[in-house]
């Protein structure tokens, strides 16, 4: 059987690691076992904070889409329940929107949860 030398292997997989912590600090971009322990820690934060940023614009949507159904008379939660009741399909992502961009179509959108948020479904 024919021997065989990993070091073009090791080289290879070593690089990739230096490459992809290229802008880390100290010796976690120079020292391959540093490296590679900057690298699988840095790639578990992206995975959790991949879920993370979902949660995060949720939470904005709500605050800014609250904001803007006061100032029209009406608590955020009378407003998606009145949404709901009147059937009017839009996500908290284009009312936020609509909250920021467009004041005069989210009052719009408000008056119809309001004629709609004392009835049951």
């Amino acid at each position: 059987m024919a021997r065989v030398k990993r070091g073009v292997a090791a080289h290879k997989r070593h690089k990739k690691v230096l490459a992809q912590v290229k802008g880390h600090r100290a010796t976690n971009n120079r020292l391959y076992k540093r490296a590679h322990e900057s690298m699988m820690r840095s790639l578990m934060y992206a995975y959790r904070d991949r879920r993370n940023r979902k949660r995060d614009f949720r939470r904005l949507w709500i605050v800014r889409i609250n904001a803007a159904s006061r100032l029209n008379g009406i608590t955020y939660s009378r407003l998606i329940e009145g949404l709901r009741v009147g059937n009017v399909a839009i996500d908290r992502k284009m009312l936020a929107d609509l909250a920021v961009h467009d004041a005069a179509a989210f009052s719009a959108v408000a008056e119809v949860a309001k004629q709609h948020a004392g009835q049951k479904a």
